[in-house]
């Protein structure tokens, strides 16, 4: 029972984050999972495997939300989705390879450095600079490949890195954000399937798992963070930006602190 209410408390933070700031729900995914699982006496050896693992499985669903939503309001550049697409799915699913293969005591402290370049980046606040410069098949299948790479390693949908790569390249950050969450969809698609393929033959995980995706903490989370993500992006509109940006990168700081030397 107290698993399960962890589960969906994850649900709702990462809902409300990525509601009210536009940042992905992997960041707070991975990390409560990871302390999650480490009081269920799971094997040491994988939580980080399951907790990236699950956290993407959450973001195909999320993802699907948000596209649609920035569909409707006609923001998403489906063509360049279309461009970057090859190069995320073959990142993403060689990222899970590779992440599947490295040890946790190494993945644990890599992703606390990553959760503290992200709150670096939300304290800087500064988009990227556009440049007139725009983006063609290599430049695509490149950049594309990079994003997935890394968000798989991560176990997020690769906002942090999609976001500013389109900006980068003249597209409008209304619509890059919103081209930016259907770009999630791949990441995750890809990223969740390597990360199954790899613990498919994995011996000591326990009967809920499907690969490395934990389906309980999968099922729980996604109920959560679908309810409360609308809700964020609400009150986004009445609750002050800096403080929030601050707060959460502060909320970063010691997660990431925490997962580094913890």
């Amino acid at each position: 029972m107290l698993d399960s209410l962890l589960y969906l408390a994850t649900g709702v933070f990462a809902g409300l984050a990525s509601g009210l700031l536009g940042v992905g729900g992997g960041l707070i995914i991975v990390p409560m999972l990871f302390y999650i699982f480490g009081t269920q006496n799971l094997p040491g050896e994988h939580l980080m495997h399951m907790a990236l693992a699950t956290s993407l499985a959450t973001i195909i669903i999320t993802s699907i939300s948000s596209a649609r939503a920035h569909h409707r309001k006609k923001a998403v550049l489906w063509p360049v989705v279309l461009s970057l697409a090859p190069g995320i799915c073959l990142g993403a699913w060689l990222g899970g390879l590779a992440a599947s293969e490295i040890k946790t005591d190494i993945l644990k402290p890599a992703f606390g450095i990553f959760e503290l370049m992200v709150a670096l980046h939300l304290l800087w606040n500064r988009q990227s600079a556009q440049h007139h410069v725009t983006l063609n098949k290599i430049k695509s299948a490149l950049g594309g490949f990079i994003i997935g790479l890394i968000s798989a390693i991560v176990g997020i949908g690769g906002g942090t890195l999609t976001v500013p790569f389109l900006h980068w390249h003249n597209i409008a950050m209304r619509k890059a954000v919103a081209t930016s969450a259907a770009c999630g969809f791949p990441i995750a698609v890809f990223g969740a399937a390597s990360y199954i393929y790899a613990g498919w033959s994995v011996q000591n995980l326990p009967p809920q798992t499907f690969g490395y995706v934990h389906l309980t903490a999968f099922a729980f989370i996604i109920v959560t963070s679908y309810l409360f993500a609308p809700l964020g992006a609400k009150l986004a509109h009445y609750l002050p930006e800096n403080s929030l940006r601050k707060g959460f990168a502060l909320f970063l700081i010691l997660v990431g602190f925490n997962m580094m030397f913890g």
